[in-house]
């Protein structure tokens, strides 16, 4: 018999979690990726339960491995260097494990690769469905490298040069995944403009990778300074250099991509004085190999799908960082795919139908937190959010206190530990 086809459009952890998981269930995996060659490790991100559940049963998880420093120290810091203990990502309720992006991209890539054919340079640029199938007509460049949009890129990420020759053909599929990232092809070609899409958090985010350890901390040290509306955070690994992160409220995101990002980045943390820890960091974001620069946005659609296509992770609902979910609900997603298209043989619209009704809730759950408890985390949005931070970091610096501070918010964070996608 013949097997069914599948085009995944982004070579992205959801792309690569839905090519893997399809092959297991019987389908023949096509991925199509726009950028010319894999992508480099990328910036830190979390692990959370129901991610490692997931991987755990996809057999992925000790390839993945875990960068987590159990010797590390988080100091809250100020502009002029005063440090007191503070608390870092890790210690969040579910003990996220800490990783860069590539960890996960590939331990899928080295499972999904020799069963899946891969197409690098190559876009959609039409999608027709019809009862029998999707009809796609797909654009190679070749000779040059590519813009690159695929999952998790940013504005300041998307470079490339003139193609030298490009080729388009047609072919038929009987299911096309868009795991293409925010600005995702898929989501504009089968659902309309991105404006219907995304809402804006107003946000902008800078991250890049350090390469010396700031002046007066340990490699291993993690940093973070917070101040209303603004906030930079230093995430470090067991075995790797530490990760920066700046976020920034703004009313005018538009503005921010009409100058270098180092210099936005200076002009969000204006007019103070930096002193000499901020300075630190600005001065390495803008001396880093390459950087993310980026407005922040979730997406919010009625319905991830049509009878033959479907989006999957930031395509369908980008949590945003700070919900520190969208690594764990991409390998959830595409492994819940699988199961479902398993149970409904020669049905996919009905398959997706299940898939949607039973990931829309804990989804839904986790975009809610990234609008409040998450971004707050992130980014104090006021004086008196400060003032909790400041009070919960006192709580926190003893057994007693961290039992009950883990007691009163282990209830908001508890999803983030469903295995959703158990058979």
């Amino acid at each position: 018999m013949t097997k069914p086809r599948a085009l995944i459009v982004g070579m992205g952890i959801g792309g690569l979690a839905t090519a893997m998981r399809l092959h297991e269930v019987g389908w023949e995996p096509v991925l199509v990726e726009r950028a010319a060659d894999r992508r480099a490790a990328g910036y830190f991100i979390g692990l959370f339960e129901t991610g490692r559940a997931t991987a755990r049963r996809m057999g992925v998880l000790d390839a993945i491995g875990n960068r987590t420093d159990l010797t590390s120290v988080t100091y809250d810091i100020d502009r002029t260097g005063r440090r007191r203990p503070g608390l870092g990502y890790g210690d969040l309720p579910g003990g996220p494990r800490l990783m860069l992006r590539g960890d996960i991209e590939a331990a899928l890539y080295d499972e999904a690769a020799p069963r899946t054919e891969i197409r690098y340079g190559t876009t959609p640029v039409a999608v027709d469905e019809h009862p029998g199938g999707v009809d796609v007509t797909l654009r190679t460049t070749t000779g040059a490298d590519t813009c690159e949009n695929t999952e998790g890129a940013g504005r300041a990420e998307t470079e490339g040069t003139e193609s030298t020759e490009s080729t388009e053909s047609t072919e038929r599929f009987d299911l096309v995944v868009g795991a293409d990232g925010l600005r995702s092809t898929v989501r504009r070609l089968a659902f309309g403009p991105d404006a219907r899409y995304l809402r804006p958090f107003h946000h902008i985010i800078g991250a890049a990778i350090l390469k010396d350890a700031v002046p007066g901390f340990r490699p291993n040290d993690g940093l973070v300074l917070a101040e209303p509306g603004r906030s930079v955070w230093v995430f470090p690994f067991s075995d790797h250099q530490p990760g920066v992160l700046f976020s920034y409220r703004t009313d005018d995101e538009d503005g921010q991509f009409t100058r270098p990002p180092a210099e936005s980045l200076r002009r969000a943390f204006g007019p103070e004085p930096t002193g000499p820890v901020l300075e630190n960091l600005l001065t390495q974001f803008e001396q880093a190999d390459d950087c993310l620069f980026d407005s922040v946005h979730q997406v919010e659609m009625p319905a991830w799908h049509t009878d033959r296509v479907v989006l999957l992770g930031d395509a369908a609902w980008c949590l945003t960082l700070y919900s520190g979910m969208g690594a764990s609900t991409a390998l959830a997603g595409a492994d819940l795919l699988g199961t479902t298209l398993l149970r409904n043989p020669g049905n996919p619209g009905r398959a997706l139908r299940e898939w949607d009704q039973r990931l829309r809730p804990f989804i839904t759950t986790q975009q809610e937190l990234g609008r409040t408890e998450g971004l707050t985390m992130f980014v104090p949005q006021s004086r008196r959010d400060l003032l909790v931070r400041g009070l919960t970091q006192k709580l926190a610096g003893n057994q007693v206190g961290k039992r009950v501070m883990h007691k009163l918010i282990d209830g908001k964070f508890a999803s983030k530990s469903q295995d959703i996608a158990a058979p």
